[in-house]
């Protein structure tokens, strides 16, 4: 997200090496810069005009101090103002009420509300232990009230069931009910959307939130629509008391400007990022980190928690033995190590949050680390007898022919395989005598598709 905007700064920082201060001749093409590179990522006009109003204000004259380079003292000064302009702190879900805590999800046709719905109450089912339900009120999309009723199977959460025959207002009464009986913690109201705001859209919506007098009223936005993102955001805001925002797809080809531009134009806080099709793709929204992600200096927070919920501690503990010992890493341990990054939501994902250092891995991996290379690797695993994953060099001619039917894959992707683990077993070996250099290097041979 934001790539341009990084590129553009890093450019810029560049240029201000050796010089004593930030200077208004020296800052000046800086902010052209980031101007253009705001407009460019789709920004609100009057949202960049104030952005850069204020970097200007607090970068005129700041001493460099101590280490700080002008290029450095000068992205203190934006990462602040990027951190301020998002909402400045994180702000999650507020259910500080007498169950069931009703949450209001709004927002146009295909923004993934319905999915989004879902993702949440995955979240809090796993996240904070509570008992979820969900109901549609959507009665005018035709599948909607089915689709709300697969994804929220999938996300292991409660459904009520509703039909294209009932009132939105009549639907959300029985399912309060049914939630107050059965002692649910939170229930999501999922609404209705149109592919553009019109008036029957929201006296519907603004009625229900009469009716259910919700804790939670969120507006649930696409990225991708960059500046209709925010004229969307507006008119919601001003026909609900909404209490925060989710913005959806930051992880495709939007330019994100939406990110920098919602938080200032409503006034309402950023809750959550929503970062894939998957249910386990949304992200608790945190300004300064998503500032430092657009500076290039990465997430490594992020990257920690989502280690910390994904990966599996006592093969990770077993797993760090052999790389300092250097021996017994085999077939079965590459297996589990691809699966663990696929419990962090993908390689991509990771290098999503790692600073800008790592820029070159990242493109390096392209596309290569998707989830369809990753189930053939699987598979040619999978193929292997016990002893073959085990002692990988009993793997001959006719072995590797046989793997290969059983996998549906070329002998070539076999050899490939097999290329590759020697090289991830090379780069255990160098880790074990303390070559993180050349561990680094070798990285290569441990990214499937890698070069």
């Amino acid at each position: 997200m934001l790539d341009n905007l990084t590129q553009r700064l890093g450019r810029v920082v560049k240029n201000l090496r050796g010089q004593a201060r930030l200077t208004e001749d020296n800052i000046g093409d800086m902010l052209r810069e980031v101007r253009m590179a705001l407009l460019e990522a789709d920004v609100a006009l009057p949202v960049v005009k104030d952005f850069i109003a204020k970097v200007k204000e607090k970068a005129l004259g700041q001493e460099v101090i101590g280490s700080l380079t002008p290029g450095q003292a000068l992205v203190g000064v934006v990462h602040r103002e990027l951190t301020e302009l998002m909402g400045g702190a994180s702000s999650g879900l507020n259910l500080a009420t007498q169950p069931p805590a009703v949450i209001l999800m709004s927002g146009l046709q295909g923004a993934g509300k319905t999915t989004t719905t879902a993702k949440l109450g995955k979240w809090l089912k796993e996240r904070q232990k509570k008992k979820v339900l969900t109901v549609s009120c959507d009665v005018y999309r035709p599948a909607a009230i089915e689709q709300l009723k697969a994804v929220s199977a999938q996300a292991g959460i409660d459904f009520y069931p509703s039909t294209g025959g009932q009132k939105p207002a009549d639907i959300a009464a029985a399912a309060l009910d049914h939630a107050k009986r059965h002692y649910y913690d939170v229930i999501f109201v999922d609404t209705a959307g149109r592919l553009a705001i019109d008036e029957a859209m929201m006296a519907e919506i603004k009625d229900l939130h009469a009716q259910l007098k919700p804790i939670e009223t969120l507006f649930v936005v696409d990225a991708m629509l960059g500046q209709d993102a925010v004229n969307t955001a507006k008119a919601f805001n001003e026909a609900l008391p909404l209490s925060g925002v989710i913005l959806t797809k930051l992880d495709g080809d939007s330019r994100g400007g939406a990110a920098l531009s919602v938080r200032h134009v409503t006034g309402k806080p950023i809750k959550f990022a929503g970062v894939g099709e998957k249910l386990t793709g949304l992200e608790e929204f945190h300004p300064e980190r998503m500032a430092s992600r657009i500076l290039g200096m990465g997430d490594i927070l992020g990257l920690v928690e989502e280690a910390q919920r994904g990966v599996d501690q006592e093969k990770a503990q077993e797993f760090v033995k052999k790389m300092k010992s250097g021996k017994g890493f085999d077939l079965n341990d590459f297996k589990d190590q691809i699966g663990q990054m696929k419990k962090m939501g993908g390689l991509g994902a990771m290098l999503d949050k790692l600073p800008a250092q790592f820029g070159a891995l990242a493109q390096q991996a392209g596309g290569a680390v998707e989830d369809k290379a990753v189930r053939r690797i699987e598979g040619i695993i999978n193929s292997m007898t016990p002893a073959e994953r085990s002692k990988p060099e009993l793997i001959k001619a006719s072995r590797k022919r046989r793997i290969a039917t059983g996998a549906g894959v070329q002998v070539q992707e076999v050899n490939r395989l097999l290329n590759q683990f020697e090289q991830t077993q090379k780069m255990m070996k160098q880790f074990s005598k303390g070559g993180m250099a050349k561990m680094m290097r070798g990285m290569k041979g441990m990214i499937p598709g890698m070069r």
